[in-house]
């Protein structure tokens, strides 16, 4: 940033913005936790955005897939239906912390390649009874696929482990009758 951009006022979301990176770098380990409450503090003080950058003093400016955990609500609700018909569920969006996604006669897909998660831990249920769901998952979080596929598909393509630390586990678990769980992973 130049001087002049420095200079600027902060806005309410450049600050909120702030604290989220000092939280994502506790959960990062990038910061101690004794360090966050002062830091804060400078944060709510701060009157410009040179101020910010003084409380965020130290730490990399977030990437785009930075902060995958976010401690906000979720925006969608935690049971999704497709029965006769479908539904659809991408962009950016806060996955709640269990959700349940039911294909009946129907279809649907999920995509969490642009979404935030609420919880480190998501639990996702599918149940496609003659229908079909799938589901597509970043290659930057946990997957662990378990489902039955009775007289249908529960495809676990996309169960992997990045094994790197502070990532979002996604557990996909469901059943198959007459129908599909597809998964896949897609790079971002």
């Amino acid at each position: 940033m130049t001087q002049n951009e420095l200079d600027i006022l902060a806005s309410d979301q450049e600050r909120f913005a702030a604290e989220e990176r000092l939280r994502a770098a506790v959960e990062n380990g990038r910061l101690a936790l004794e360090e966050l409450a002062p830091r804060l503090d400078e944060v709510h003080a701060s009157r410009t955005r040179g101020e910010l950058e003084t409380a965020c003093r130290g730490l990399p400016r977030p990437g785009p897939r930075d902060a995958l955990v976010v401690d906000r609500a979720p925006t969608s609700r935690g049971f999704v239906a497709g029965i006769f018909g479908g539904f659809e569920r991408k962009g950016h969006w806060v996955v709640p912390p269990r959700m349940t996604l039911w294909s009946m006669w129907g279809g649907g897909k999920l995509d969490l390649t642009e979404a935030r998660f609420s919880s480190q831990d998501t639990e996702i249920r599918a149940v496609a009874l003659w229908g079909g769901t799938r589901i597509v998952v970043p290659e930057d979080v946990d997957v662990e696929v378990r489902g039955l596929g009775l007289f249908g598909v529960f495809d676990k393509r996309a169960a992997k482990k990045a094994g790197t630390a502070g990532t979002p586990r996604v557990v996909i678990k469901g059943l198959a009758l007459f129908g599909a769980v597809v998964t896949r992973t897609k790079k971002k």
